[in-house]
């Protein structure tokens, strides 16, 4: 076991012959010397957080490491860390795995870095795996130990630490530096860096966002105005007490049953409960406020869809299909996914907005410069074809 006091421990991994010294720190003042072991241009950072039951994403475990040495900084221990956020500076490169999941809670505890990577992001452009543990084994020839779905379950706020718990988390980053390496020098050769910067940006951009809205419910779409209506109300109730409790929202009441409780609305406390298998305990305490929120939707406008008042046709249909087809065309002849090319949703817009050219298609799909680069001719040509073909109905 790890702690509760600042330990240094050696763990060895497959091969035998290959240690890995890792650092335990719960203690403030022992943070500055515990980074000295990491001093290096290129360092490896994840997150192992204590959010899955909460409303707030926040950190348990911040694992900052180099190959061959770990510092594990205790995040149940220590509020805030601005010595990080001082030794990372401007010049010391951050090197994260999925950096939408740990800016945030990062940000919670004072480390706002200056310049990051993404090993994902380059991993996507570059149409390789982005599961970390098969990108490390394809390309380094190192495989991670242990029950990644075991440990992602853990319990991370819980202490003494676990060294075995420890060891997956060292494991975790202390190869993204390396791994950043090869993959950097993939994107030079294969021209995609200029690709990868604009998605990192993006990326960096929607992390600090909150995305969180009642439309994202999956299958909003397809309820009647009057039901979105009830499920927005719904929606809204339900965030506020997730707020209020730190809960995280579909621990209290799950998406698919806020859902189903628009589509046929509950009259009565005892029935709303009912409706939900889990967590009746924590829902009953709330059942009154969320019952309100149901009468409330049932008096409120009925919320219509966003059409940009377009009334979409067969032919709208048709030409989605026909430029969601080309659109994976293009993404295969470039081995890359075609979502990650263009998603299909943004396509409606830009057939809504009646285009004059491809980069004007493109602009109103949201799309970046490099994804209109290889999209806005062949797109286009697939929107004049398909108008060329309506004009030949008319006739």
């Amino acid at each position: 076991m790890l702690g509760p006091a600042a330990c240094e421990v050696t763990l060895t991994n497959d091969p035998p012959t290959d240690h890995l010294e890792v650092r335990f720190v719960d203690r403030p003042e022992e943070v500055v010397q515990a980074l000295s072991s990491v001093d290096a241009e290129v360092v490896g950072v994840d997150v192992e957080r204590a959010d899955a039951h909460h409303y707030y994403r926040r950190a348990a475990l911040i694992q900052i490491g180099v190959e061959g040495c770990c510092v594990l900084l205790d995040a149940v221990a220590i509020e805030a860390f601005p010595e990080v956020d001082d030794f990372f500076g401007s010049d010391r490169l951050m090197v994260l795995h999925a950096l939408e999941n740990d800016l945030d809670p990062l940000s919670g505890r004072a480390i706002r870095p200056d310049r990051v990577a993404d090993t994902a992001i380059a991993a996507t452009l570059l149409g390789l795996p982005t599961g970390l543990g098969t990108l490390l084994d394809e390309l380094l020839g190192v495989e991670l130990d242990g029950d990644k779905s075991a440990f992602q379950r853990a319990d991370w706020e819980a202490r003494p630490l676990a060294t075995e718990m420890a060891a997956y988390a060292a494991g975790d980053v202390v190869h993204l530096p390396r791994l950043w390496e090869e993959l950097a020098a993939r994107l030079v050769d294969s021209g995609r860096l200029t690709w990868y910067e604009q998605e990192l940006a993006a990326t960096v951009e929607l992390a600090t966002e909150d995305t969180r809205d009642w439309t994202r419910v999956k299958g909003a779409g397809r309820l009647s105005d009057r039901e979105r209506a009830i499920l927005r109300a719904l929606w809204e109730a339900r965030e506020r007490i997730a707020q209020e409790q730190d809960i995280a929202p579909n621990r209290l009441l799950h998406d698919d049953v806020l859902r189903d409780l628009a589509a046929d609305p509950p009259s009565t406390e005892a029935q709303l409960v009912r409706r939900s298998q889990r967590r009746r305990a924590a829902l009953r305490r709330f059942a009154g406020e969320l019952i309100a929120a149901v009468e409330r939707g049932r008096e409120a406008e009925p919320e219509r869809r966003s059409t940009g008042g377009h009334r979409w046709t067969e032919r709208d249909r048709a030409l989605h299909d026909a430029l969601r087809k080309r659109r994976a065309q293009v993404a295969e002849g470039i081995g890359i996914d075609p979502g990650v090319l263009c998603p299909s949703k943004p396509l409606w817009a830009a057939i809504a907005g009646e285009p004059a050219d491809g980069r004007q298609l493109c602009e109103l799909a949201g799309l970046r410069p490099w994804q209109t680069d290889l999209l806005a001719e062949p797109l286009w040509e697939v929107y004049v074809a398909q108008a060329d073909d309506r004009r030949d109905d008319d006739r």
